[in-house]
């Protein structure tokens, strides 16, 4: 059986002896599970996670995996339309970073956790009490009272599954309020009875939905009679032993004591140990369904509301103040210290430069665009940290706060990418008191004690930190957000001067609380222009399409490529700031291109009739076309072109901006909900690699909706190609060259990418672009549109057959290519999907943009990749042929690039 160890000893095995408490069920809990002991009128058990990040410190890409691995199996329950609709809930305080997790894997949905925490001027939307707790409610206060509305599946994320009350009492209140025809109950371990099980199946019934269970392990705890009273008796032999001795019982040696265990070598665990999000390695922490004795199960977090007078009086730290002794007189706090200062000898105050308006988890609400936004942000704040850590740390802990536990795990896990030569681990403080036992087999080997620093709602008291002390960590970086920057955090009792005791450096990193404002529209200027068309807005013809974005083109936005390539990987800049140098074809490619045309057009004619007719039969009848500029742009056309010869329709086409990260620009959406019917409007784009403009615009669509109260856009993307899966509506899923892919703005009617910077799109703006006029004389964005209508005639009969094919068959995106995408990101050491560009499509925008490391193309590959390989051999980046790839090619951006990763000449090199 696979075991988590402490000194090569099972962390269970202490309680276990002493008690006859045995775990059963599947191989991976004792991997997944230690044993401690708390005092407690209900139970005399802890079960302790090895993977959960609260109590144990562990590698964040565990934790990290741990939860994104149960995420991913919800959307495989649900399938990704449903999960595109999801609401994801998490408990507070320890399942507030696995929920959060959890909706990470899950994909688009936002994500909500309860808190004890009341916030002044937030309306409560829901709450549930916990039967046995005597704490604080558990409250629910998003920003937006819309999100638990809707009749999308809600999925309820906890660490543990055990007799199921809480579970209940959440989906009977939010259900009276907000009901709904699905629930997913995700837990790291089921410990159900039989019983229990059934209880939920019978509420399910009662309610008249559905509600499905996932968990990673699932298993029971058997209990000897007799168990609590013997468990009582021996914390107080073990506090009595403690106070007889003046000091800690089980006082930290002056050497490591903590062996924490390192991710489990088969399992479930272990795939989490792989950082692999696929898997579905973790474990519960805490119990907070109201257990009786005889079910064997014990919270870890205080669920009790234990007072201070019930606080053990155990720590494993050394300390010389310790606080057992209660009511001793604090000196003066050193307050809050500005940045670089310390605020004690060893504790030095970082800057993150945390994105202003970003909240610092799902206190409030965290949507699909805060993550996007966080995301962008996460390398240049885990750089500051990098850089304030000491040069000889080897061992580092970055400690979050109670119910923050979400931001601090993405910065540790970024730590624990970038930081070579450094083992990063992970846990955060919590309020449940806990026996501190200095012994391998005992999963709470020290404990730090300090005063709450946050001013709880149920007053002050004692909060912990469990196998810090006597770790050996070189350095502590402790996460809070703002509300808990006090002085109690700073004084000499507090939690950074205990710290302090315990490593050799400690930063402090401040999260600004996210307070809501107001729910408001905004101001917004009372006309919105017209679309801009040709000819004075691109080379097509104004009845082509109309761009609703704004002209930027006398204003200096190109940068060269190494230089945006640098910003954008720094944190520095986001790529929509700036444009790439318009990379002018050689006489040697324009006629590959012109080869790929003659060759593609007739295929390129089937597709964009098939996509159309898809449309027309289940969209609209009179669709209004909006394309995504610039690639989506000449495929929006061709549907047009098709849609009036075939049927006589003279069909609208716009062209708007969507930016990844940024959204969807929504002074667009508002003009056309001004002057069409949303229901009509379907979004044209030209293929699809790994789906993330798909994601994007779902979640954009979903904020727009929630912020202006307009309904009816579907962001279901129509798309001429999709190889990657990800969408329902398109014309074929082969990955072969679309020749518009080849070029930039002169197969885009001479228009530039688009551009979202401050300082010259208002918040009354469409977003910008510009037109290229100087390159006239290049331009072959007409004559690729018309080579491909003129083969219209010839294909009428194959289009008819493919949309027939298609409209009957099973067109449910797989989502395969992000999968894939995500396995090569890991295979090749690049930890980041937004490197990895598949697809023919994709990888010539990597050429012809940005600073790519190498192609991959599969063998065999033929005609379609001739263009790739001439970019390819022009600028020194290799290609690499692999027998199983599942797209054509794929293009894969310098991981690490600087200027200096490249040669002098701008070349790429390998790593």
């Amino acid at each position: 059986m696979n075991k988590a160890v402490n000194d090569g000893v099972w962390s269970g095995s202490w309680v276990a002896e002493r008690l006859g408490v045995r775990l059963e069920g599947d191989d991976e809990l004792t991997g997944m599970l230690g044993l401690a002991l708390r005092r407690n009128p209900k139970r005399a058990h802890l079960l302790v996670s090895n993977v959960l990040g609260k109590h144990v410190p562990q590698s964040p890409s565990v934790v990290y995996g741990a939860g994104f691995a149960l995420g991913r199996r919800v959307r495989e329950l649900l399938g990704a339309q449903e999960a595109a609709r999801a609401v994801v809930l998490g408990y507070a305080e320890t399942a507030t970073g696995l929920g959060h997790s959890v909706a990470d894997g899950v994909g688009l949905a936002p994500y909500l956790h309860s808190t004890r925490r009341p916030v002044a001027g937030v309306a409560r939307a829901g709450g549930f009490e916990e039967s046995h707790s005597h704490a604080t409610s558990h409250l629910l206060l998003p920003e937006d009272p819309a999100l638990l509305v809707g009749d999308g599946p809600l999925v309820l994320v906890d660490d543990e599954f055990s007799t199921g009350n809480t579970v209940l009492n959440t989906v009977r209140d939010l259900h009276e309020r907000y009901p709904r025809r699905r629930y997913v109950v995700v837990a790291l371990v089921d410990m159900r009875s039989a019983a229990d099980a059934g209880r939920l199946a019978e509420f399910a019934g009662e309610i008249g939905a559905r509600v499905d269970l996932v968990a990673a392990a699932t298993g029971t705890v058997r209990l000897p009679e007799g168990v609590l009273e013997k468990g009582q008796e021996l914390v107080a032999r073990y506090e009595a032993e403690s106070a007889g001795a003046g000091g800690p019982s089980s006082a930290a040696p002056s050497g490591p004591v903590a062996q924490f265990p390192a991710p489990p070598s088969s399992g479930a665990a272990a795939e989490a140990g792989q950082d692999d999000p696929q898997s579905s390695g973790a474990a519960p922490e805490a119990d907070h369904e109201g257990n009786p004795p005889s079910s064997g199960l014990a919270a870890e977090t205080d669920r009790e509301g234990n007072p201070p007078s019930s606080g053990l009086a155990v720590e494993a730290d050394q300390e010389s103040n310790p606080l057992g002794a209660r009511g001793t007189a604090r000196s003066a706090p050193t307050g809050p210290q500005p940045e670089g200062e310390r605020t004690h000898p060893h504790v030095t105050r970082v800057d993150l430069h945390w994105p202003l308006g970003l909240p610092d988890g799902g206190r409030h609400g965290f949507t699909p665009v805060h993550r996007s936004h966080l995301e962008d942000a996460l390398p240049a704040m885990t750089a500051r940290l990098a850089e304030a850590l000491p040069a000889d740390a080897r061992s580092v802990l970055v400690l979050g706060f109670e119910e923050l536990m979400y931001a601090p795990l993405r910065l540790a896990r970024e730590l624990e990418q970038i930081a070579e030569g450094v083992e990063v681990r992970y846990s955060t403080t919590t309020r449940s008191p806990v026996l501190a036992v200095d012994d391998p087999g005992y999963a709470i080997r020290t404990r730090l004690v300090f005063p709450a620093h946050d001013t709880p709602a149920d007053g002050p008291g004692e909060r912990y930190a469990y196998n810090v002390a006597g770790a050996g960590f070189d350095a502590v970086i402790a996460v809070v957000d703002s509300v808990a920057d006090t002085p109690e955090l700073h004084a000499p009792d507090g939690l950074l001067a205990r710290l302090s005791a315990h490593a050799p450096q400690v930063l402090l990193a401040v999260v600004p609380s996210y307070v809501p404002g107001p729910l408001a529209l905004p101001e917004r200027h009372p006309m919105l222009p017209e679309p801009l068309r040709g000819p004075a807005f691109s080379s097509y013809a104004p009845e082509e399409v109309g761009w609703l974005l704004q002209d930027l083109s006398d204003v200096t936005l190109e940068a060269p490529t190494e230089e945006r390539e640098e910003a954008i990987q720094s944190g520095g800049a986001h790529y929509a700031e700036s444009l790439p140098v318009e990379y002018q074809p050689s006489e040697q490619y324009q006629e590959l291109f012109q080869t790929a045309l003659a060759e593609s057009a007739a295929r390129l004619a089937q597709a964009a009739g098939a996509v159309t007719e898809i449309v027309l039969a289940e969209r609209s009848p009179r669709p209004v076309l909006v394309s995504l500029a610039r690639a989506g742009t000449p495929v929006g056309v061709l549907m047009r072109r098709w849609a009036q010869f075939r049927h006589g329709l003279e069909l609208p086409h716009y062209a708007v901006s969507i930016v990844r990260g940024r959204g969807i620009d929504a002074n667009a959406l508002r003009w056309l909900a001004a002057h069409h019917d949303p229901r009509d409007v379907v979004f044209v784009d030209g293929w699809t690699g790994k789906g993330a403009i798909t994601r994007e615009l779902t979640a954009a669509i979903r904020e727009f909706e929630a912020s202006d109260g307009i309904t009816g856009f579907d962001p279901e993307i129509a798309v001429l190609a999709d190889p990657g899966s990800c969408v329902r509506t398109y014309g074929t899923r082969e990955d072969y060259l679309i020749p518009s892919a080849c070029l930039n703005s002169t197969v885009s009617g001479l228009i530039s990418r688009t551009v979202l910077r401050a300082d010259l799109v208002g918040p009354n703006d469409y977003h910008g672009a510009k037109f290229y006029r100087e390159l006239a004389g290049a331009d072959v964005s007409v004559a690729f549109l018309d080579a491909v209508s003129a083969r219209f005639a010839e294909v009428v009969d194959a289009v008819d057959a493919t949309a027939k094919e298609l409209l009957s068959g099973d067109r449910e995106p797989t989502w395969e290519g992000w999968a894939a995408v995500e396995r090569i990101s890991e295979e090749y050491g690049i930890h980041d999907v937004n490197l990895v560009k598949p697809g023919v499509g994709e990888t010539t925008r990597v050429l012809l943009r940005r600073v790519p490391w190498k192609i991959l193309a599969r063998a065999g590959a033929g005609a379609d990749l001739d263009h790739v390989r001439l970019l390819a051999e022009q600028r020194g980046v290799p290609v690499e042929e692999v027998a199983e790839l599942p797209y054509t090619c794929v293009g894969l951006i310098h991981p690490k690039y600087t200027r200096g990763a490249t040669g002098a000449d701008g070349r790429a090199v390998n790593l």
